[in-house]
């Protein structure tokens, strides 16, 4: 009888372990990939880019079973603006203590905890770490082939970056900038 039942859970056991699937990392072509932000203020709004350091989906089959991704927050660069009409010092104050200290904080991390299949890509469930603080996001993830693509809302108070926010300050007239800033990812694999 011991034997028998030995045997059934050795065929059982060989059995889960044929079915069972390991997933892959799908790394990043860092070069290839793009963040576009936006920020928005009262009187109008500005863009830029920002560059990714690495990044990985994990896969389960056409299932996306985690990931990460680290940005590069010393690379944030302004797009609307020419050199010598603003662009230098927008820049400048974007990497100060009052927005991303990028001295202090040199990367974001995006962790994917959850992502369920949907029509045409995954709803996705994150942790997102900016200046050491870690929030949960969700955000609509598409994804064919090797691209991905994502339209990203932050609310930047929720990280200690309160400068300008109407939601903190008072008598700010049309200095107020939005809490939320965009990011437009486009990932190739």
């Amino acid at each position: 009888m011991k034997t028998i039942q030995s045997l059934t859970l050795i065929l059982f056991a060989a059995t889960m372990t044929a079915t069972a699937t390991n997933p892959i990392k799908e790394k990043i072509n860092v070069k290839e990939s793009s963040i576009n932000w936006t920020g928005k203020k009262l009187t109008g709004s500005h863009n830029g880019t920002i560059q990714l350091k690495s990044g990985y989906l994990e896969m389960d089959g056409d299932k996306i079973t985690g990931g990460e991704f680290i940005v590069d927050m010393s690379s944030i660069i302004v797009t609307d603006l020419k050199a010598g009409d603003g662009k230098e010092k927008l820049e400048g104050h974007l990497h100060s203590d009052d927005f991303f200290s990028t001295k202090d904080h040199p990367t974001a991390t995006l962790t994917i905890k959850n992502a369920i299949k949907a029509e045409g890509g995954y709803n996705v469930a994150a942790d997102m770490t900016i200046k050491n603080i870690t929030k949960p996001i969700t955000f609509f993830l598409a994804k064919e082939g090797n691209k991905a693509m994502a339209n990203v809302k932050i609310d930047r108070t929720k990280y200690n970056v309160r400068y300008g926010s109407g939601s903190f300050f008072d008598s700010l007239g049309d200095n107020v900038i939005y809490d939320d800033f965009e990011l437009d990812v486009n990932l190739t694999f």
